[in-house]
Parts: structure tokens; C-alpha cells; sequence
């Protein structure tokens, strides 16, 4: 039985000035008490977003009218009409009902109100056919004309259609008009034959249950379809008997204990043909003509698969045919080809009989069957195969990758289902991939942790990307590595460019979804470098797709992907591929310039940095957009801002600044760093331990000139780059200018003393022989820095401020053990 959203579920229809219904929404009704209206009323809310799509009061003296058992209609006021169209007939009983309780009419009737639109002399032809049943005309030759207005004239009134569907099931009228056409055809009765086909199709159009019953039957239902073969509108008439009779075959592959079953299957099959090729195709208007016969259909269905899926016998049968070594190919063909059609059907379930379907197709080892099939060279097969695996992806992606697990810990990675079905992507013989891409969806579904679920102490994401990565991938990418290993793809042709495209987009995928499995994995292989060597294919659609591939891990935004593509040299190839278009105004001259002006409008510094020093003089022709020129005023004003701080100058300046650049802090943390300042005041060396600044230039040589900063490219918001501060780690870890008034020096975990890899401090505050007290020292007249000889609190000066932390390594050297150095001049402030 249908859920209550199921069977409440409504199109509203409101009819425009043009005499038009237009679709306002789709949604669920409901009737309740509206203060605002003071009275009952029908509420429509949208199954999207939620909103009121309607709120109409039930008036007692409005004419409501029921129509094809699935379909409400009122009028609200001068050309105001509307109508609710349900999806289940019990929905549209159920909200009948309550109009009629308001109403106080019996829910019986077909239209609560006379209808006053209707003139006088409509109302009294009208009156006489709802109250006497309608007599049908005698079944004769002459009569066929006759027969054939009334059933068309009936269709637009709900109550004269009820009346004619009830008097010709009560008179056997069917099996009738069926004596006619067997003598019409036997006498080559055109007209006759035309008369009947517009009867039966009325027929059809009655849109009753009771009379598909009638039509449908095993004596009656090929007469019916060749009635419908004589269509007034072709020329000679379509042998559609010839072909369910004779062309149709029935293969019962595995034989059924059940003849109800096989009835089942017969009549749904012709059911359908009549439907789908004989019929019309009805318009936007009359597809509530036919739900009674889209209904019978499925709730055929429904009994064909119940039926199946409660025939254990049967199923353990067909498993074991389908995957042993004994069956012969065609018999195992029809086996599965049997199996996918039965999945087709399963289709049409509930989402709660769905599920018990699958599980039970589970239990009964679909999946291997699966995993079997997809070994064997039969492309038929293996197509057939892959649609019965999407139907189970689609419901259920967690089955599967559980199935995936549990066979990893026993099989080789080649024998995997999750492996066969990459390979089968990428060995898609269809010149277009259509199965290709079919698979690649399911593999995306796979791989998908918005679908993951946490199971017990494990989460699902965890646990199975992890599997992937190393299990998996590395069969997705091999065609990607085998055709990139030189300079240029040694393979360009069509096909091959779509199969990457499909990896690439997969590959895409895992970036903006997946974590550090495909960073270490990128890292590891140098993926991003052999993607962008298919920037120099012939097929615009793969340039776009490689070059997709970086930009989404650009807008990633991570330094760490960024140090990868500036030491890699990344961007050389796709600035070659930049000139290589030249001119043309097309796509990837567009995809390129807004990949260049993203880094430029998100300011990230170090691309920007390594764009400008590499490859700005192969760009800065480029005049047709100004993203370049920004690029390098911005790198620029950057170097000029740098250059304008010496390095003994940078040092000696407010240790705030230099941490408000670093971090970006607010101004409330930058008072909180000043208090920090003050707090250190007295925890300074002792005089034993300074060493002069010249040691410190000595050790720098000409890596480091005083004043100036590496020009590699730096960690972004670092001072200095990591290989500045491994040539600095062995150097101690105080300095001194040379002043002649008392100034207190406290550098605290800088870049000569890293935290990450430096020794532990000598004397360090708090350390044994540290005694704590001030360091004392001349400062010269010129020295921007003054401090009095007082005891009041004095501020340190910090060169780099990085997080305290002790370092783990010991090391025995002390700052005692360091020498003098000879003096150098000083550098002027």
C-alpha cells in the first residue's frame, strides 16, 4: 500500500485566458481548518521548496467534479478554474470525501454541484443521462455508425462515461463488437473495420479498470489488437498480430511451476506492445486518459516480480546456471538477459519493496553472478551485466562497496568486480563509449563519500577509499600514464581522447571530493605533470578536461599543492599551450585567461610570485585583457614594499608588524602580542651567551644578503623559506647591535633556532646555568632604538615569532663554545 506523501501527491492545473491548462507545480494536498478563511480548506504544498502552491476554501455551493477516478476540478470565481491531478486514485477518494463531507454530499457522486455555466437546454439534455442508465444500440453491421458517435460523444462528461462503461460490462457488449470485426474481416468490410477501430479506441479511452479486464483476457486480447491494426489513418493495415504471435518469442530459459506467472507475463508483454507501438502517443491533455491502463501494467509488475522473487527454487536455479562452466553460451545469454529484464521490473517498486528485492537478489549472489559475467568475451552479455549493476548502485552503493571489501581480503586486485568494471570502461569496444559512460557514473557513485555511511567503529569513507587507492587506481589511470610518458600523447586519436576525458573527469571528482588519498596520490605519481602533457592533443574537448584538472586543484586553494606546481615548473606547459592558440577567441583561450585571473584575484601570492618571475615575459604581450599587467603590478608593489626594509633594519623595526604580516592578525591580537612582549621582559640570557651580529652574516655567506630576501618562492606568510632556515639552524641564537646605551634583545624561536628542527636553547630561560637576569649592551647615538638604564619593564625585540615549542633533539654545543668573529661594517639603519 501506498505511503500517504505517495498517495497525496498532486499537479496543479490552472486554466489560462487561452482555454489552456498550465502546470503550477507539483506537490502535496492536504485539507484542514484555515483561520484566515474560517472554514476547511485544500492546501497544496510544493514537494521542492515547501511553499503554499494553493489555498482554496471549499464553499458549499461550488460544483466540484471528479473526473477519471484520479482528477478533481472546480471553478473559483469568472474564468478562475482549477484542478488537482492525483497520482493514485486512493489520494483523489480520500480529498472527494472530505469535499463532500463539507458539502454534505454523498461521496458517491461525480460532481457535488448543477454545474451553472451550463446553459438551460445543456442542463436538460444532461438531466435525463444522469438519472437513466444509457442504452446501448443493438450490435449490428448498420449500427456501427451509430455506436461509434455515442462512445465518442460520451468522453467529455465523467457521468454519461461512467454510465457507458457500467452498461457495456453488464451486457457483454465487448464480446459483441468482437463478432463484428471477425465478419467485417471476413468480408473485407473497410468501413466496418474503420467504424470499429474508433469504437475500441474509445474503449480505451474510457479509461476503466473493469473493462481492461475484460480486453485483456487470453480469447480476447488478439482479436483487440487486430481491431486496432485497421487505423482509418494508414493506408494498409500494421500485422501487429503476425508479430506478438509469430516474430515474438517466448524463451522460459528456467521453467515455471507457476502457470499463473507465465499468464502474467504474456499478457504484460502485449499489454505493453499495445500501449507503446499500437496506440497513439496521447497528448499533454489526454495522458490522464490512459492511467488506468499505465496502472494495470504495473501492478502487473508488481505480481510478476513478487511472484519471482518468492520462488526461491527458481533463483538458486538461475544463479548457478548463470555462473557455471557447463552452461552453454546462449542458454547463459538468455539466463541473464532474463535477469536484467526482471531488475527492469523491479524498477517500478516502492522504495520498501524495492529494497527487499535487491537484498534478496543479494543473498542469492547476484554480484558474483555479476563479477563472472563481466570475464566472459561476450559483449552482449557483459552489456546486459552492467545494467543490472547500475539498477543496484543506483539503490544501494554501500551493498556493493561492502561486497568489494570482504572479496579484496581473498582476491588478486585483477579478479576484483570493482577492476572489471574500470577495465570495461576502458575497454569499451563502442566507437562512441556510450557504455564507458555509463560506467563511469557508477564508478563515480562509488567513490562518492556524500553516499558513505559510518558502520560501527569504521566509517565507510575511510575504510574504502583507502581500498581504492590502493587497489584500484592505479588501474584507472594506466591508460592515462601509458599514453603521456613523452613529451606529447603518443596516442591522439578520438576515442582514446574520450576514454581520458571520462578518467580525467573521475580524476576531477576525487580532487574536489576526496582528501589526502588523492593529494599523496597526485604527489606521489606526479599526476598533475602527466595530465597537462595532453595539452599538446589535438582535441580541444581533452585540453579542456586536463586543463579542468588543475584548475580545480588550484581553487583548492592549499599551499601545498601550490610548492608541488611551482617546483614542477606546472604552469610552463599550459603557458606553451597559451601561445600555442595564439589569438583565438575560443574556449580554452577563455579557460586559460580565467584560470590566471583567479590566482590574481585571490591574491595567491606564491603563483602569482613564480608566474611573474618564470613566464610573465612570454605573457605580458598579451594586451586583449589586463590580467597580466595586473599580475605584474601587483608582484612589483610587493618587491618594492620588501626592498624598502633592510635587513638589520627589518630586524631592529616593530617585531608587531612582522607578526601582523605573518599571521594577518586583528587589532585585537596585536595588543595581545604586546602584552605577550612586555611579559618576556625578564626572560633574557645571560651576557655569556651573546654573540655579535657579524657571526651571524658570516654563517649567512651568499645565500643571504643583508637587506634583501630570497627570490625562490617562500611558504606563504613564512619569512623564510625552509631551506633558508636549515642553512640558519646551526647558528646562535642571540644577537646584539653594537649601541652605547643598554637595550634588552629577545629572540624567541627564531628562524635560526626553529622550533621544527633547531637544538634546544643553551641557557635558555628556565634552563640550568640561565640566571635570568637583563642583557646589557652600548648602543651608539644614531641607533633608532634607545632604551634608559631603569628598572622598568623594557620590551624585547622578536625577530621571527614562532609558537613555543621545545625542540626534542639535544644537542652538546653551547653558545659558550662559539667564538668571536671578525667584524664587519655596519650596515646603516
Amino acid at each position: 500500500m501506498a505511503d500517504t506523501s505517495t498517495r497525496r501527491r498532486v499537479k496543479l492545473y490552472m486554466l489560462n485566458e487561452d482555454r489552456q491548462w498550465d502546470d503550477r507545480g507539483t506537490g502535496h494536498v492536504s485539507s484542514a481548518y484555515v483561520e484566515q478563511l474560517k472554514g476547511m480548506s485544500l492546501l497544496v504544498r510544493s514537494e521542492t521548496d515547501g511553499s503554499l502552491l494553493l489555498e482554496s476554501k471549499i464553499l458549499s455551493d461550488t460544483a466540484y467534479q471528479k473526473q477519471q477516478e484520479t482528477l478533481i476540478v472546480w471553478s473559483e470565481g469568472e474564468n478562475y478554474d482549477l484542478a488537482l491531478s492525483f497520482q493514485e486514485k486512493t489520494g483523489c477518494d480520500e480529498i472527494w470525501e472530505k469535499i463532500c463531507n463539507v458539502q454534505g454530499k454523498d461521496p458517491s457522486v461525480e460532481i457535488t454541484q448543477d454545474i451553472i455555466e451550463e446553459s438551460e437546454d445543456e442542463r436538460f439534455d444532461e438531466m435525463p443521462e444522469v438519472a437513466h442508465p444509457i442504452d446501448l444500440p443493438a450490435c449490428d453491421l448498420g449500427k456501427l455508425s451509430e455506436i461509434s458517435e455515442l462512445f465518442s460523444s460520451v468522453l467529455g462528461s465523467p457521468v454519461r462515461r461512467e454510465k457507458l462503461s457500467t452498461a457495456i460490462e453488464q451486457s457483454g457488449y465487448v464480446k459483441k463488437l468482437l463478432d463484428l470485426f471477425e465478419m467485417c474481416e471476413d468480408l473485407d468490410n473497410v468501413h466496418g473495420l474503420h467504424y470499429l477501430y474508433d469504437i475500441f479506441k474509445s474503449l480505451f479511452l474510457l479509461n476503466k479498470q473493469a473493462l481492461f479486464d475484460i480486453l485483456f483476457q487470453e480469447d480476447t486480447i488478439f482479436a483487440v489488437v487486430g481491431v486496432l491494426e485497421y487505423d482509418p489513418s494508414q493506408v494498409t493495415p500494421v500485422k501487429h498480430r503476425e508479430f506478438l504471435q509469430k516474430t515474438a518469442k517466448f524463451k522460459e530459459v528456467i521453467p515455471f511451476s507457476n502457470q499463473e506467472l507465465v499468464h502474467k507475463i504474456h499478457q504484460t508483454f502485449r499489454v505493453q506492445y499495445i500501449q507503446d507501438v499500437i496506440l497513439p502517443a496521447p497528448s499533454v491533455f489526454d495522458e490522464n486518459m490512459m492511467s488506468s491502463l499505465n496502472s494495470f501494467i504495473y501492478f502487473n509488475k508488481v505480481e510478476i516480480v513478487s511472484m519471482v522473487q518468492e520462488d526461491e527454487k527458481f533463483l538458486l536455479q538461475l544463479f548457478a546456471s548463470i555462473t557455471s562452466e557447463k552452461t552453454a553460451e546462449d542458454s547463459r545469454r538468455d539466463l541473464v538477459h532474463f535477469l536484467k529484464e526482471f531488475c527492469t521490473f523491479s524498477q517500478s517498486l516502492q522504495p520498501q519493496s524495492k529494497e527487499s528485492f535487491f537484498k534478496t537478489l543479494s543473498g542469492f549472489g547476484v554480484l558474483p553472478a555479476i563479477e563472472f559475467i563481466l570475464q566472459q568475451d561476450d559483449i552482449k552479455m557483459k552489456m546486459a551485466a552492467i545494467d543490472i549493476f547500475s539498477y543496484i548502485v543506483d539503490f544501494s552503493p554501500s551493498m556493493v562497496r561492502e561486497f568489494i571489501l570482504k572479496e579484496g581480503q581473498t582476491q588478486d586486485d585483477d579478479d576484483l568486480l570493482i577492476n572489471l568494471v574500470i577495465e570495461q570502461m576502458i575497454n569499451d569496444p563502442d566507437a562512441e563509449l556510450g557504455g564507458a559512460v555509463q560506467l563511469m557514473s557508477i564508478i563515480r557513485l562509488l567513490i562518492d563519500p556524500e553516499n558513505m555511511i559510518a558502520v560501527q567503529m569504521k566509517t565507510e569513507k575511510t575504510e574504502f577509499l583507502s581500498f581504492f587507492y590502493k587497489h584500484s587506481m592505479h588501474v584507472l589511470t594506466a591508460p592515462l600514464f601509458a599514453v603521456t610518458a613523452e613529451d606529447k600523447p603518443s596516442k591522439d586519436d578520438f576515442q582514446t581522447a574520450q576514454l581520458l576525458s571520462l578518467i580525467l573527469e573521475l580524476l576531477t571528482f576525487c580532487v574536489e571530493h576526496h582528501t589526502y588519498n588523492i593529494k599523496n596520490y597526485i604527489i606521489s605519481k606526479d599526476l598533475l605533470r602527466r595530465v597537462l602533457v595532453l595539452l599538446r592533443s589535438r582535441h580541444a574537448f581533452l585540453l579542456l578536461c586536463a586543463l579542468r584538472f588543475m584548475r580545480k586543484i588550484i581553487g583548492l586553494k592549499e599551499e601545498f599543492y601550490n610548492r608541488y606546481i611551482i617546483k614542477g615548473n606546472l604552469f610552463k606547459p599550459v603557458v606553451e599551450a597559451f601561445k600555442a592558440n595564439g589569438n583565438k577567441y575560443n574556449l580554452l583561450n577563455s579557460a586559460m585567461i580565467e584560470l590566471f585571473e583567479y590566482i590574481r584575484l585571490e591574491a595567491i601570492k606564491s603563483l602569482c610570485n613564480h608566474i611573474v618571475e618564470a613566464h610573465i615575459h612570454e605573457l605580458e604581450h598579451v594586451d586583449y585583457v589586463n590580467t597580466f599587467d595586473s599580475l605584474k603590478t601587483t608582484y612589483e608593489q610587493e618587491k618594492i614594499k620588501d626592498k624598502s626594509l633592510g635587513f638589520e633594519g627589518y630586524v631592529i623595526n616593530s617585531a608587531l608588524s612582522i607578526r601582523n604580516n605573518r599571521f594577518r592578525r586583528d587589532p585585537r591580537a596585536l595588543e595581545e602580542d604586546e602584552e605577550m612582549w612586555f611579559d618576556q621582559e625578564d626572560d633574557v640570557d645571560d651576557g655569556e651567551n651573546i654573540v655579535p651580529m657579524s657571526d651571524i652574516h658570516s654563517k649567512l655567506g651568499n645565500d643571504l644578503e643583508l637587506g634583501k630576501f630570497p627570490t625562490e618562492p617562500r611558504r606563504a606568510g613564512a619569512l623564510f623559506d625552509t631551506k633558508d632556515i636549515d642553512d640558519l639552524k646551526e647558528s646562535t641564537t642571540r644577537i646584539i647591535n653594537k649601541t652605547n646605551s643598554p637595550i634588552n634583545i629577545t629572540l624567541k624561536n627564531s628562524p635560526l633556532t626553529s622550533p621544527l628542527n633547531s637544538p634546544e636553547r643553551p641557557n635558555s630561560p628556565g634552563s640550568p646555568g640561565s640566571p635570568g637576569r637583563p642583557v646589557t649592551c652600548p648602543t651608539p647615538a644614531s641607533s633608532p632604538i634607545t632604551a634608559p638604564l631603569n628598572n622598568a619593564k623594557r620590551p624585547g625585540i622578536g625577530l621571527v615569532d614562532y609558537p613555543d615549542e621545545d625542540s626534542d633533539d639535544d644537542d652538546g654545543d653551547s653558545a659558550e663554545n662559539i667564538g668571536p668573529s671578525p667584524k664587519r661594517a655596519r650596515i646603516a639603519t
